[in-house]
């Protein structure tokens, strides 16, 4: 298992809706956080308010660092190293989104996605993984989606930063299993999180995608179930019922998958 208590965790895109679930319910834990955001003033406005209800655990530090490049990663690990803190778990939450035909959303925007939801957690897992493997102790956690295995229209950018997430996760799991580091993926179904008010492009910014925020998952939740994966080091999370749901029927019946996406299809 892994503990939570007294443990060291680096929490990216920490003022964001799973990131504001995650501060608050592993400070109950008696976790010691370091945090960063771009935001940083959100964050800490948002950390002062969770740690006048919450009096356990401990905020190690809240930094704003852009993390869209590298030298933002390696001035968040060059940090963290500065602070003489093993650090026991890395989550990689950090993530936006866009909505758009591919051709028709700016390719700066889709790039910077890339860069966050994909290569942010490949090049902070690299960075934090060899010190956990010298130690013979560690944990990365990687927030994917269920995007990850099933993409309507109008989400392949980070559709395609999903599945590039998951299979990183699944070759990095292979990869740090000898030295007894932990690696565990996440793929939540869409959630009340500040992610469905994402950026729209195009001909397809027309469709009217309201109705997700009705079957749109509690973020309170869905971080509640995944503490719990991450203490019984299970190696995939799904969070919610809809994204079990998903996840089996892509298995067991993928043309029922394939026809329901294509009712995401907008009309012409």
């Amino acid at each position: 298992m892994t503990q939570l208590q007294n443990a060291t965790i680096v929490l990216t895109g920490a003022a964001g809706g799973f990131g504001e679930q995650f501060i608050r319910q592993l400070l109950k834990a008696g976790s010691q956080l370091i945090l960063t955001d771009f935001d940083v003033e959100l964050l800490r406005e948002k950390v002062a308010t969770i740690q006048q209800e919450v009096t356990t655990g401990k905020v190690i530090a809240c930094w704003g660092i852009d993390l869209a490049n590298r030298d933002g990663c390696q001035r968040l690990y060059d940090q963290v190293k500065a602070l003489q803190l093993p650090v026991d778990i890395l989550i990689n939450n950090a993530g936006m989104g866009l909505y758009g035909r591919m051709d028709e959303v700016p390719h700066e925007k889709w790039e910077t996605l890339m860069e966050v939801n994909l290569i942010t957690p490949m090049r902070l897992s690299s960075l934090f993984m060899a010190d956990m493997i010298a130690r013979q102790q560690g944990h990365i956690v990687n927030i994917s989606s269920i995007a990850g295995e099933i993409v309507p229209p109008g989400l392949t950018h980070y559709g395609a930063s999903k599945f590039g997430l998951r299979g990183f996760t699944e070759g990095l799991f292979h990869e740090v299993k000898p030295y007894n580091v932990k690696v565990t993926g996440v793929y939540p179904f869409f959630s009340r999180t500040p992610l469905l008010k994402s950026q729209q492009y195009g001909t397809l910014a027309n469709n009217d995608y309201g109705y997700l925020e009705n079957i749109a998952t509690d973020p309170a939740k869905v971080i509640e179930i995944t503490i719990r994966g991450i203490v019984n080091n299970q190696r995939h999370i799904f969070p919610d019922r809809t994204a079990k749901l998903l996840h089996l029927l892509k298995q067991y019946f993928p043309s029922l998958v394939n026809w329901r996406t294509e009712k995401f299809r907008p009309k012409t």
